[in-house]
């Protein structure tokens, strides 16, 4: 299972919110390369990087950030927050992102978001499935639809997606353990999917338990930040 370290950015700043509120906002380092050179220096291969003021502001933002960081290490960087047009997605991967996350633009303009998997390839999109008590919620978390977060992941696999990042807002920042239930059931409902974890992850158990019920993935933030789970221990579960 991939272990994937979270940067959220504010303002250029690597912040944590709880339950996607921004009035939660707590800033945990002022400059996001040094984590991730952190990150790296523990064997760290991947890193989730999130645009919260462009999942605000409904455009990519906090791009240079992500030039500075994929340029300055080797994270396999996937890039999410704000990307709603061809332009940002452009800007995205020519600021380095490997991999780029849409959520809102999946359910809001479905016609572009399949347009971005024809054209980059399931290996390059990743679907972003955040929901709030198993309806997806969309625009920095800020609305929810109307959609099923099980048939939202299945009509979109059909459709050619591969990786699919769930986030239960309920638990995300919460450090009360991940949402395993839910995880199982998208899996048995489809179970080709590369699950990637996200939200409450608090214990190396958690991660134990993600990896035998078959996540691909797994994202870790606050649990980090807070020490919860160190660096030294995440080495275990990478190869």
């Amino acid at each position: 299972m991939r272990i994937i370290p979270a940067i959220d950015i504010i303002d250029g700043k690597c912040v944590r919110l709880s339950k996607g509120d921004y009035e939660t906002k707590k800033i945990y380092n002022e400059n996001p390369l040094e984590v991730a050179k952190a990150f790296e220096d523990h064997g760290i291969q991947h890193l989730h990087l999130v645009d919260l003021d462009g999942a605000k502001s409904k455009h990519i933002v906090n791009y240079k950030i992500l030039d500075l960081i994929a340029s300055r290490t080797s994270l396999q960087i996937d890039f999410g927050g704000g990307l709603k047009t061809d332009e940002d997605l452009k800007i995205a991967f020519e600021s380095g992102a490997q991999q780029i996350t849409g959520g809102s633009i999946a359910v809001k303009h479905p016609e572009i978001f399949e347009n971005w998997i024809a054209a980059y390839g399931s290996e390059k999109i990743i679907l972003g499935a955040d929901c709030n008590d198993t309806k997806i919620a969309i625009s920095g978390w800020q609305e929810e639809s109307e959609l099923e977060v099980k048939s939202f992941i299945d009509d979109y696999n059909k459709k050619g997606i591969s990786y699919v990042i769930c986030t239960d807002i309920s638990k995300d920042g919460m450090l009360e353990g991940p949402s395993v239930e839910l995880y199982k059931d998208i899996l048995n409902t489809t179970p080709e999917i590369h699950l990637i974890a996200s939200g409450g992850i608090t214990t190396l158990d958690d991660l134990e338990t993600l990896l035998e019920i078959g996540c691909e993935g797994a994202i870790i933030g606050k649990a980090i930040y807070e020490n919860r789970i160190s660096l030294n221990d995440l080495m275990k579960f990478i190869d």
